[in-house]
């Protein structure tokens, strides 16, 4: 059950980056304030890397050449994921930006079917579907 713990945390979290981006992008670049954000959090994410002692796993995982791609193709999608979404926030509003933005999870499940393989039940589908529904619904 942490992986459900750990994922409202990241939802909670994931709500103040709208709210706070939101505000904070007021009479700003967009790309900028997302470039700047991205420094913070790899400072920040070093600072927990090096509390939980693990500095010195950066350089094993460097040298794993296939993991590194996928991890650096990775850091490509989520900077241009926050680049468009910083982009949609300075335009748009909140409340119709960030359910729009959880069409990622719609198409993640649908990515990990066609090419991980994974499996998903019929209420996970149908959870699927009602997440597309509530995109509709909430954008017009």
């Amino acid at each position: 059950m942490n992986w459900l713990i750990y994922a409202l945390l990241s939802a909670v979290c994931a709500a103040f980056v709208s709210i706070f981006g939101k505000i904070g992008l007021q009479n700003i670049d967009s790309n900028t304030a997302t470039a700047i954000r991205a420094i913070i959090m790899a400072i920040f994410l070093m600072i927990v890397v090096a509390i939980e002692g693990n500095l010195n796993k950066i350089p094993v995982i460097l040298a794993d050449k296939k993991n590194i791609i996928y991890i650096v193709l990775s850091g490509i999608a989520g900077a241009s994921s926050w680049l468009f979404y910083f982009l949609a926030l300075k335009s748009g509003k909140v409340t119709q930006v960030a359910p729009v933005d959880k069409l990622s999870v719609v198409l993640a499940t649908i990515i990990a079917v066609l090419f991980l393989s994974e499996k998903i039940s019929l209420w996970n589908g149908i959870g699927i579907a009602f997440i597309t529904i509530g995109v509709i619904l909430t954008t017009i």
